[in-house]
């Protein structure tokens, strides 16, 4: 257990920060699944927008590595230009 008033104090930052990064990562993965599930082109690119922004929030956050998002934005943009307009 900490015994300075300066550990117990990073002991609670840490936890919050922990808290958030699990829902941002979370809420990433939640995403991903959001676009690969869309069928229809239109609907793929608004939510494909989306998922970007937040990759591109998560990375300006230190939440996760540039090149880890960049693969994942990379991933999900083939994925969408596949589609075929319906």
């Amino acid at each position: 257990m900490a015994h300075h008033k300066s550990a117990k104090k990073r002991i609670k930052t840490n936890e919050k920060k922990r808290i958030n990064n699990q829902a941002a990562l979370s809420k990433i993965r939640t995403l991903v699944k959001k676009v690969h599930s869309e069928t229809d082109k239109a609907q793929a690119e608004v939510t494909l927008k989306e998922a970007v922004s937040f990759l591109d929030k998560a990375v300006g956050k230190g939440r996760m590595h540039k090149n880890t998002a960049a693969r994942r934005k990379s991933s999900l943009t083939k994925y969408v230009n596949g589609l075929s307009k319906a």
